[in-house]
């Protein structure tokens, strides 16, 4: 045979052999520089204890994988396998590819740190669902949590005033924080909420934070005029300090449970419930919704007047007409009961 022949030969031997071992790098190299199968930005969620066959079945639910065969084999020649894979919040856009799809499940940086947006909420429910919203502790674990007595009392209160407990504001957590790392961290906001000069403030008026809380949830339903919520206020500590009936319509509504009432009628005052604030004077045991912190300054410093009445004014204003004198009162509420007549809200 001749050298040159023997030399091609040789040549096509080497190729070969290095086909075979580099043509499924080759075919991996191009696989991973695709793009993912989104069309807009989506966010992906990885459990603790997550495993590779679960979370591909979920990259697949979601349509960011279209062949989760493929997605195996590559995923494995990335050496993506139970042992790898980091929980966590991911984010993949249509320009992520799956090369960047696999890193990021390797290196969990996926978003560790997200925010929690707590507000406008009316029972414990309620509580659990907003602020589980996006971490990954389930709404029914929490709520089971906040519903246990030992915990209640843990922190200092009952199954009623643990509403107060949240401060309605936006929290930075861990994404994987646990449920009771989450209750001890939203104690600490409360405590660092209620400084020596609000426990102060509320134990002048003769009130626990509790109540502060409970009376600003009142005031909040009231009045959606942040300006005008110290003045609400003040009329509602009047009447405490008087003994009388605060007669608040918001919680008759809470203690019916039918947040679409436009119109508190009379047959309504009849419902027996320690939140019907026309049979049982002073505070109700708890909040009737979560308030705005502005809402507890404003009870905290509330207005000093001689007013123990208001009502709404005959227009679309949301301010309230304030009264002395319950002549006073009746005149005011005439005018705003025709202008519902004439509005045909019923």
């Amino acid at each position: 045979m001749k050298p040159s022949r023997i030399v091609f030969l040789i040549f096509l031997l080497a190729l070969a052999i290095g086909a075979f071992v580099f043509y499924p790098k080759i075919e991996m190299y191009f696989a991973g520089i695709k793009t993912i199968g989104v069309n807009e930005k989506i966010d992906f969620y990885v459990p603790t204890g997550s495993t590779f066959n679960s979370v591909v079945d979920s990259l697949s639910a979601k349509k960011i994988i279209s062949n989760p065969e493929k997605f195996k084999s590559y995923a494995a020649f990335r050496n993506l396998k139970d042992a790898t894979i980091e929980p966590g919040k991911y984010e993949f856009l249509p320009t992520t590819t799956l090369h960047e799809l696999v890193s990021y499940l390797r290196k969990g940086n996926g978003e560790k740190e997200v925010r929690i947006t707590l507000n406008n909420t009316r029972t414990l429910a309620d509580i659990a669902e907003k602020i589980t919203e996006n971490i990954e502790v389930s709404q029914f674990e929490f709520l089971m949590l906040l519903n246990r007595p030992e915990t209640q009392s843990k922190y200092g209160f009952d199954k009623e005033t643990i509403r107060t407990l949240f401060i309605p504001n936006t929290y930075n957590v861990w994404w994987d924080i646990s449920e009771e790392e989450l209750l001890t961290r939203m104690a600490k906001e409360y405590k660092s909420f209620w400084n020596g000069e609000r426990v102060a403030k509320a134990k002048q008026i003769g009130l626990s934070q509790s109540e502060v809380s409970t009376l600003a949830s009142i005031v909040y339903s009231e009045t959606k005029k942040a300006d005008e919520a110290p003045k609400v206020a003040g009329v509602y500590v009047n009447r405490i300090k008087k003994g009388m009936l605060l007669q608040a319509d918001p919680t008759l509504v809470f203690a019916l449970g039918d947040f679409t009432i436009k119109r508190v009628l009379n047959v309504h005052k009849e419902i027996e419930s320690l939140y019907n604030t026309y049979k049982y004077t002073g505070l109700p045991p708890g909040p009737i919704i979560t308030p705005p912190i502005t809402y507890l300054d404003a009870v905290l410093n509330y207005s000093k007047h001689g007013y123990i009445f208001f009502c709404a004014k005959p227009d679309y204003s949301g301010y309230h007409a304030f009264a002395k004198t319950n002549s006073q009162h009746n005149v005011n509420a005439r005018k705003y009961y025709a202008f519902l007549n004439k509005e045909g809200i019923r």
